[in-house]
């Protein structure tokens, strides 16, 4: 057994020699380099059963200690500990047992023991500490929100029903039920379960649907378009309506949401009175009955809408609308996503069209606004340009709907973008609903080159001004991590924005902004990186990100993408996602759920990346689902992935996923914690099974409830949770069948009178959260 510790300790001294060595020439710690010729000489001291070699490993374990304590001190965060000392000190375990104690010292030595034990009880108190302590953060806050608007639901909708995706037309995911609360929480059981039948991994399908309910009946889509209407207390199928989609050689197939619309001039309970649209893969916006989900004869042709008008580069599976169409002033509104990176001549172009008659209204076509007719046979919406794919919101009073907008084609290189796409890219663009025509625009990021599109819903407040007066506000949360408050009528920030100087450099044939938008609202992207920020489960992998971060060009926040290795912090994964923020407007609290995620790659001539190909390996684009394929009509590739350890952990410090509330009357952050656990993570990609609550990667919403919860699943963890609003103790939570990266809602039957919580578990490729086709619903037992 000698012989095998002696030799362990050998090798892993030469590999944080040779590391370290790299590390230290590259400007970084010189502690693996000076720790491996350590662990050099011990190994061979103990090979020979030189007693000296176990004085000199514990030499080196105290050395270690300190080290860490010293580094960590400068960022500090328990979970930082891990890496330098639980794999060093259990390896000294070892040194504990009889057997290397007679060939060592040829005698159990008592001494040596209680100090081995002593440093192994220190690993083990960090260690608990990290493992059994859930991970909150005081944040420092500058924001001035206070009440939200009253819930604008449509004519006829009682308190229990959920209308919207969410909830009301300005997204605030608001219930004002009250019978499931904290003191009862914990009974919640599973009322009824809801499969859809369909899911598959090839085709990297995403049940990300956030359910609507309406007097009698509950509404949801799955991932390939179909409609389902449902029974609220007992989940049964009341009817279900196919597109019948193509769906050969899509790449990714989502749907979030259907749209509800009541027509007010048809009589109640006429065919069609009350309409459920969606949209297919195959680029078909469908009408459906509500009652009976069948086709609504008068829209369109037979029910439908032909979206492929105008826009010739439509191929199927590679244009979707993922949100759920948006309705204003008696119009149905759709937005679009095509497959990042696919072609560069992708139409992407909002559309409106009558919700009754399915009549083309207008369109917003970034190269040409203010379109009001449909295209002719041989007209066609301006190509390159950037898509709406997240749910907008509207204002009926001021008649504006608020479309958050995405990033140009490509993602990583902007040297052929228009300065209509220039303006409108990774921004929030009131449009007015009579005619298209914009009213005024925010950029969230100038000439994005990070992938920072604007993914989550903008949600409406009313702000308070002096002597009781109110500003309709728009509160737009960002994946940056920023949040930007802005005046709904003007666009003007409301809490104050500055333009800050960030890292310039850029491809041959781009340029980058010089200046870049930051809110005085609190910023949830975390704190910049740094070297001794990176991780892994042991000092080799930790090491090995440690020499890549070196590597890359890391400037900071809005670090550019180059033809050097670089990262940005946040990554395109990170801050808020299509989750976006709730707000209780009777305790004035806003929650959000972020990540905290980088991101690391860089651009490469497409010459060199076709060779690469050629050989086999990756030289590509990363846009989520065609990795190893070159960027069509610009220069280079992209060779952009998570900033993964050879183990498939992120070289980054947990927590990774973050939800916190911000109290708005007192201005202040109430609490903030991770979110999620390791129960679902490990190295290699397995399930460690571990409660650690490390925060997990997540994606997906909140809602919060009048009785003091906020319901979230949202996490890679394949589990769905419980919050006290006002304190953020975990007060519930339930397994999964997969992650749900979706919102849930909050209903009350009108037949039973239970109010019953709804979440979608898909699960998904982005985050290896399993897959699934199941609707849970969760209501407290009957009396």
């Amino acid at each position: 057994m000698i012989y095998c510790l002696a030799a362990t300790i050998f090798v892993l001294g030469a590999i944080l020699a040779y590391g370290g060595l790299q590390l230290i020439m590259l400007g970084g710690s010189p502690y693996y380099f000076a720790t491996g010729l350590t662990l050099l000489v011990a190994g061979v001291l103990v090979w020979r059963k030189d007693r000296r070699g176990a004085w000199l490993y514990l030499l080196m374990l105290l050395a270690t200690l300190l080290w860490s304590i010293w580094e960590v001190s400068f960022n500090f965060n328990a979970w930082a500990f891990v890496p330098r000392l639980a794999g060093p000190f259990a390896l000294g375990l070892v040194f504990l047992l009889p057997a290397a104690q007679r060939s060592l010292f040829g005698t159990i030595r008592v001494g040596l023991k209680q100090t081995a034990i002593g440093g192994v009880a220190i690993a083990a108190v960090i260690g608990g500490a990290v493992a059994f302590s859930p991970r909150t953060d005081a944040v420092a806050a500058s924001g001035m929100l206070a009440q939200a608007q009253p819930d604008t639901l449509p004519e006829g909708m009682s308190d229990g029903d959920w209308p919207y995706y969410g909830r009301d037309a300005g997204g605030m995911r608001y219930s004002p039920l009250t019978e499931i609360g904290p003191q009862n929480v914990k009974r919640l059981k599973v009322a009824w379960t809801f499969h859809t039948g369909f899911t598959s991994e090839a085709s990297r399908t995403n049940l990300e649907v956030t359910p609507l309910k309406i007097g009698d009946s509950v509404y949801l889509c799955d991932a390939k378009r179909t409609v389902f209407a449902l029974d609220p207390d007992t989940g049964r199928v009341k009817w279900k309506f196919s597109p019948h989609s193509d769906l050969k050689g899509a790449p990714t197939l989502t749907c979030r949401g259907v749209t509800f619309y009541k027509v007010p001039t048809l009589a109640p309970g006429s065919e069609c009175a009350e309409r459920i649209f969606t949209s297919a893969p195959d680029a078909r916006l469908w009408a459906l009955d509500a009652r009976t989900g069948k086709p609504c004869r008068g829209f369109g042709a037979n029910g439908a809408i032909d979206l492929r008008r105008g826009a010739p580069f439509y191929k199927d599976g590679y244009y979707l609308t993922t949100s759920a169409p948006t309705i204003a002033r008696g119009k149905i509104i759709v937005g679009d996503w095509f497959m990042d990176n696919e072609k560069g001549q992708e139409t992407d172009v909002v559309r409106a069209f009558d919700a009754v008659s399915g009549r083309f209204a207008w369109a917003w076509d970034v190269g040409r606004p203010g379109v009001t007719s449909e295209p002719g046979a041989n007209e066609v919406y301006s190509p390159n340009t950037l898509n709406v794919w997240a749910p907008m919101s509207v204002d009926e009073t001021l008649g504006l709907v608020f479309m958050p907008t995405g990033v140009a084609f490509p993602d990583a290189w902007g040297g052929n973008r228009s300065a209509e796409v220039d303006k409108y890219s990774s921004a929030v663009v009131a449009i007015d609903a009579d005619t298209g025509l914009p009213k005024w625009s925010f950029q969230t990021t100038h000439r994005d080159r990070w992938d920072y599109d604007v993914g989550s819903q903008p949600t409406l407040a009313d702000w308070p001004v002096a002597k009781g007066k109110t500003i309709p506000a728009l509160i737009q949360a960002t994946k940056r991590g920023e949040t930007f408050v802005l005046d709904r009528k003007t666009g003007r920030p409301i809490v104050p924005v500055h333009e800050r100087p960030v890292p310039q450099g850029s491809a041959p044939g781009d340029r980058t902004a010089p200046t870049q938008p930051f809110s005085d609202f609190p910023s949830f992207a975390g704190p910049d990186l740094t070297e001794a920020m990176m991780w892994g489960v042991s000092p080799l992998d930790q090491l090995w990100c440690r020499i890549q971060f070196r590597k890359a060009d890391y400037r900071g926040t809005m670090t550019p993408p180059s033809l050097r290795p670089s990262i940005s912090y946040p990554g395109y994964a990170g801050g808020a996602d299509w989750g976006g923020v709730s707000i209780d407007p009777q305790r004035m609290l806003m929650v959000m759920n972020v990540n905290r995620f980088a991101m690391y790659g860089k651009l490469v001539p497409q010459a060199e990346a076709a060779k690469s190909r050629a050989h086999g390996k990756p030289g590509g684009v990363d846009d989520q689902s065609n990795l190893g394929q070159p960027v069509p009509a610009t220069p280079y590739a992209a060779q952009i992935q998570p900033f993964l350890s050879p183990l498939f952990i992120p070289c980054q410090q947990p927590p990774y996923g973050m939800i916190g509330v911000f109290d708005l009357r007192t201005r202040a952050m109430r609490w903030s914690r991770s979110l999620g656990t390791a129960r679902d993570d490990a190295p290699f990609g397995l399930r460690s099974y571990l409660p650690i609550p490390l925060g997990s990667p997540n994606m997906g919403g909140a809602v919060i409830t009048r009785s003091g919860l906020i319901f979230i699943g949202a996490t890679k963890e394949r589990r769905f949770r419980a919050f006290d609003s006002e304190t953020g103790r975990e007060l519930w939570s339930a397994a999964l069948p997969a992650g749900a990266h979706a919102t849930p809602i909050s209903y009350r039957s009108d037949r039973s009178g239970r109010q019953f919580i709804v979440i979608a578990s898909g699960g998904g490729p982005l985050l290896a959260s399993g897959f699934s086709d199941t609707i849970t619903a969760y209501a407290l037992p009957e009396h």
